[in-house]
């Protein structure tokens, strides 16, 4: 059992205690406003938050923030749906959640990070993270249903 991790900044509480996250708000903005996970359904989202390392950022009690990770804790991990509600942009949240990230006890040691990302990539590189090269891309493949959430 992974113990629960906060940290606060004034009104802002960052924390991986999953009883004090959203889920309605996580799946909203996922399945409606996210390009990665558009038509998202409840069910899934519900199952995945169960199986991940999940971070929220909340202000007044509501959830304005969230990411994820998919890891074993001793070598790896996937970072996914990381956002901040578009309202509260521009005030740094997603950096003070990476660096809450990066910093968590759990997750030191790892050998390796990825996430997959269209626009954000500035973001990202100012917490050291690198664009794979040409030769680092070859040696990773994928399955991908880019439709699984499409409804019929």
């Amino acid at each position: 059992m992974i113990p629960v991790y906060e940290t606060t900044d004034g009104a802002y509480l960052i924390t991986t205690d999953t009883s004090k996250m959203d889920v309605d708000t996580i799946h909203q903005y996922l399945s409606e406003e996210s390009y990665w996970a558009k038509n998202i359904p409840l069910n899934v989202v519900k199952r995945f938050m169960q199986h991940s390392f999940c971070f929220a950022v909340i202000f007044n009690e509501k959830q304005i923030g969230f990411a994820r990770l998919i890891t074993d804790y001793t070598t790896f991990a996937y970072l996914a749906d990381v956002f901040i509600l578009p309202e509260f942009r521009g005030k740094g949240l997603s950096k003070k959640l990476l660096k809450f990230i990066h910093a968590n006890p759990e997750l030191q040691g790892l050998r390796r990070w990825i996430l997959a990302t269209r626009d954000a990539h500035e973001l990202y590189e100012q917490f050291g993270w690198i664009k794979f090269t040409d030769e680092q891309t070859q040696r990773f493949m994928q399955k991908h249903n880019p439709d699984v959430y499409e409804i019929a």
